[in-house]
């Protein structure tokens, strides 16, 4: 919005909603459970309709899913966890490519992870959902390039907030180990030794987003301080 975009969200948590549309009055965003095939698909054809159109689509919904060894993650939990981090992305998809068609042009962002770049011990559902994002984003890069229409994805390391802490918390319980050892496990496999900054994925996609990137597209580009090693044990 700051760039002069009209902006169209949406988050599960009520209290969320009301929070951000009172810190951000010019933001449309909506309670909204992405697992809902129909509640989302109403929900991104009004959307389309109060914009006019779509320019960019940014999946950035997501869930961390269950923490623990493979043989110990219900069909339930793993299911749950496809539904929200790669099903809402598809969901996602379809709904704007008929209209960006049309226009002849568009950007989709699709939100992976460096998970989806690497394996990741006690997250098999959430690393292969992150996976599965890239697989859509170059495949979608290809079909809809001759449209004029670009596919990226953005792999983050560890974000700064509420959420890593809750990731960091499970992982200790499953581990055995301190949160703040498996902080440090986390950050000193990036060179620059820290998590990411919201902002700096924010930048990332306003640079993807921009003419700037004109000619990047089917990509899948970290935002991680560069990735020297991924294993917690």
């Amino acid at each position: 919005m700051n760039q002069g975009a009209q902006v169209c969200t949406c988050d599960l948590d009520p209290d969320a909603v009301t929070q951000t549309q009172t810190a951000q009055p010019s933001l449309k965003i909506d309670e909204v459970d992405v697992r809902d095939e129909t509640a989302l698909t109403q929900w991104l054809a009004r959307s389309i309709d109060v914009l006019g159109g779509c320019d960019v689509l940014v999946n950035n919904v997501g869930v961390a899913g269950p923490v623990g060894p493979l043989e110990q993650v219900s069909l339930e939990h793993w299911r749950d966890c496809m539904a929200i981090n790669i099903d809402a992305q598809f969901i996602a998809c379809r709904a704007v490519i008929p209209v960006m068609k049309a226009q002849k042009s568009g950007v989709i962002l699709n939100m992976s992870s460096t998970s989806g770049l690497y394996g990741t011990p006690n997250r098999a559902a959430y690393t292969a959902s992150k996976w599965a994002v890239i697989g859509l984003t170059k495949t979608l890069a290809i079909e809809l390039g001759p449209h004029g229409i670009r596919c990226n994805a953005i792999c983050p390391t560890s974000v700064e907030g509420d959420r890593i802490d809750r990731v960091l918390n499970s992982q200790a319980a499953v581990t055995g180990k301190s949160v703040e050892d498996i902080r440090q496990d986390y950050t000193a496999g990036t060179s620059l030794r820290r998590f990411a900054k919201a902002s700096e994925i924010a930048d990332m996609c306003l640079f993807l987003a921009s003419e700037s990137a004109a000619f990047v597209s089917g990509q899948a580009l970290a935002v991680d301080g560069n990735t020297e090693t991924y294993r917690l044990d």
